[in-house]
């Protein structure tokens, strides 16, 4: 359950979560202190920078990389391009403004950058001479460039996007007469997924593959046909083959894709002709294709899809035409991602997360896996994303790196040398000079209904001492198959300056521990994770340095589940945040924008056949149990789990007149960060609504 960064907030919302945030802080007794000089506060939301998506030259001596910003002024995320020698020198912005520039790609002789901005307006691409700094916009497309690829000569660029279909007619309306003013036509919904979170309704028509010359001449469609010629959801580019003649991608060109979203294939398809032919055939997912430096393998990621809720990603080894694929990973247990070969072709560079700590590694052929560097992120959330690298023809690389008290840094280093990385751009370190953070602390524990090791965390307030006693905020992931780690969460950190100890652990069903770690939520959940996360707070308390009269919970997205789980579970908890929850999972599973996904993965049928489990496993099935205050917030344009499921609980608690809010986000979808302003606003709501239980 993921969210996205796109459009501004109108000046009148802002003035209304504004004056909604006035009321309710006017209305807890006593009022909450000023925070304290030096610390995080909620905006600076708009001030902290993040740094990403790092490419090595292939010559190894330059990165570019993308530093994403909040504009404070129109209330977007933006991004511009950065560059950094490898020895740390001469870090300096490539492009300027507010504007959002992103997927820089440096072409194979490295004397030119290829990258995609809206600086006109609409995403198009662009390509800078890195000798004289021209640049040239070109292509000047309707709908937005994804997955740019430079050909191996230089000369063509391929990149995928939407072409639009005919619109759907079931009436031929009349039009209104000369000068009338009737409101929009009904909209006209026939596939299964017709909306998408952060899309919104999806119209009628497909994404393609182009190709376009380097100099913005000879833009031509590749592929044809209504199939989306791309991932289950819509990434990665795709890869030329040494010669140039052809192009391999992952999609699911198949009839009805969307009953059947995960089972991708890799395909081949002809750049001159737009012939394409599927290279593997299997029930599950085939991602990420990548050739070697001579054109005779293909590596990928996948598994053998068995519809459960978590299944590790492997990494496979097939010869160009598809034949003796073959998995590498067999008896590795964590998810592969990412894998590009090494120029020599003596093994495949790839990302996974072991234990929250997402690493950079090579994999040799026979599946030995050789670490080369930790701690890959980006900063902007505690989740494993942002695990994006690059390697030089030299063996120099570079990798997005994060720590609890980290954000966004790049860092390089050389494959000869494992583990020998240093920091060659810091974004936030003049800000951050500033500033005490909440110091971070890893942690184990036993949970309480079966003995298993769990792992966790705990962020103390800036200037903490141990001899006090302090609230405690415990912040539950979402996923549910997902894992908090030790990456920098500014959210956390503002909750942390704000006086709590802000505590969160990886309950069973988080990832990176293992497949079968994972699906101990397997059609079981919400369920024993509970314990997990109450034997966390426990382990917490006994620390001697928690107030165990003021708890507090909140959680997001799968996080919200379990958030008003645990209200229904227990009332040890003052107060509780449930953002953006599923509350009834008969009304989610037919009411949500991936429809397939809980009745194929998550329960065993779809909820007229199998009610029973999808009420026993529903929060609101459990509602007349809750006695803890509990407010929910939810974006108004949230199609992954819409605000009926807030809604639902809301109004339950209401009838039996348990103290309640319920936040409604305009504009938002799944997430509530679309807009710079609403996450300040969601993390002031939370405060607020804490504070007004004895909250610091």
């Amino acid at each position: 359950m993921s969210s996205i960064r796109i459009r501004p907030l109108a000046p009148l919302v802002a003035a209304i979560i504004v004056a909604a945030f006035a009321v309710l802080t006017a209305a807890a007794q006593p009022r909450p202190a000023a925070a304290p000089s030096g610390v995080l506060v909620p905006m600076d939301i708009f001030h902290v920078r993040y740094d990403s998506d790092p490419q090595i030259s292939p010559d190894g001596t330059k990165i570019v990389y993308e530093r994403h910003f909040a504009d404070i002024f129109h209330d977007r995320w933006r991004s511009n391009l950065w560059i950094v020698n490898y020895d740390g020198r001469d870090d300096r912005p490539l492009t300027t403004g507010d504007f959002s520039d992103s997927f820089p790609r440096w072409s194979p002789d490295g004397t030119r950058v290829a990258y995609i901005s809206d600086r006109d307006g609409h995403p198009q691409i662009y390509v800078r001479w890195m000798d004289t700094g021209q640049t040239a916009e070109i292509t000047h497309l309707t709908h937005p460039p994804m997955g740019i690829s430079w050909s191996p000569d230089g000369k063509d660029i391929a990149f995928t996007s939407f072409v639009p279909g005919s619109p759907t007619v079931l009436a031929h309306l009349p039009s209104p007469p000369p000068g009338a003013k009737w409101q929009p036509q009904p909209l006209l919904a026939h596939k299964l997924v017709w909306r998408f979170n952060g899309r919104g309704r999806i119209p009628n028509g497909y994404i393609q593959i182009f190709v376009v010359g380097a100099d913005g001449s000879g833009l031509h469609q590749v592929s044809r046909g209504d199939y989306n010629f791309s991932g289950a959801f819509g990434g990665g580019a795709p890869r030329w083959t040494p010669d140039g003649k052809d192009l391999i991608f992952s999609a699911n060109l198949r009839p009805h894709a969307s009953y059947d979203m995960l089972n991708t294939e890799v395909y081949q398809i002809s750049v001159a002709t737009g012939d394409w032919k599927p290279l593997t055939n299997r029930l599950g997912p085939d991602n990420a294709p990548a050739l070697s430096p001579d054109g005779e393998k293909i590596a990928y990621t996948g598994f053998n899809d068995r519809y459960v809720g978590h299944q590790t990603t492997h990494l496979y080894i097939m010869n160009r035409d598809g034949s003796d694929s073959r998995v590498v990973t067999g008896s590795f247990d964590r998810d592969i991602r990412e894998p590009h070969w090494a120029p020599d072709g003596s093994g495949i560079y790839a990302a996974f997360t072991d234990h929250a700590d997402s690493k950079f590694a090579l994999i040799s052929s026979s599946g030995q896996v050789h670490v080369l560097a930790q701690h890959l992120g980006t900063g902007d959330t505690t989740y494993t994303a942002g695990v994006s690298f690059s390697v030089a023809r030299d063996g120099h690389f570079a990798v997005p790196y994060t720590m609890i008290d980290l954000p966004g840094a790049i860092a390089v280093g050389d494959v000869s040398r494992p583990g020998a990385i240093r920091i060659v751009d810091n974004p936030n370190r003049e800000f951050l000079a500033d500033k005490t953070l909440g110091q971070g602390h890893e942690f184990t524990f036993k949970s309480s209904y079966d003995g298993r090791e769990i792992q966790g965390w705990y962020i103390t307030p800036p200037n903490f001492d141990p001899a006090r006693k302090y609230p405690l905020f415990l912040s539950i992931h979402g996923g549910p198959f997902a894992n908090w780690g030790d990456r920098f969460d500014i959210e956390k950190q503002i909750w942390a300056a704000a006086g709590y100890v802000v505590v969160y652990v990886n309950p069973r069903g988080s990832t990176s521990y293992g497949e079968a770690f994972a699906n101990l939520i397997n059609h079981a959940y919400p369920g024993h994770d509970f314990e997990d996360l109450n034997s966390g707070v426990n382990a917490t308390i006994a620390k001697g340095f928690i107030d165990p009269h003021r708890l507090y919970v909140a959680g997001g997205s799968g996080g919200g589940v379990l958030t008003c789980w645990v209200v229904d579970h227990t009332t040890r908890f003052r107060a509780a945040m449930a953002m953006y929850p599923v509350i009834n999972w008969y009304s989610w599973a037919l009411d949500a924008d991936l429809p397939i996904l809980g009745s194929k993965y998550w329960f065993p049928g779809p909820p007229w056949q199998c009610w029973q489990q999808y009420m026993e496993r529903s929060p609101i099935n459990l509602v007349g149990n809750v006695e803890t205050p509990t407010a929910l917030m939810t974006g108004l344009s949230d199609y992954r789990t819409p605000i009926s499921e807030a809604q639902q609980f809301y109004v339950a608690l209401k009838l039996r007149k348990i103290q309640t809010m319920l936040i409604a986000v305009p504009n938002e979808p799944h997430g509530i960060e679309r807009f710079p302003s609403h996450q300040v606003a969601k993390i002031m709501e939370t405060l607020a609504w804490f504070h007004k239980f004895g909250g610091p």
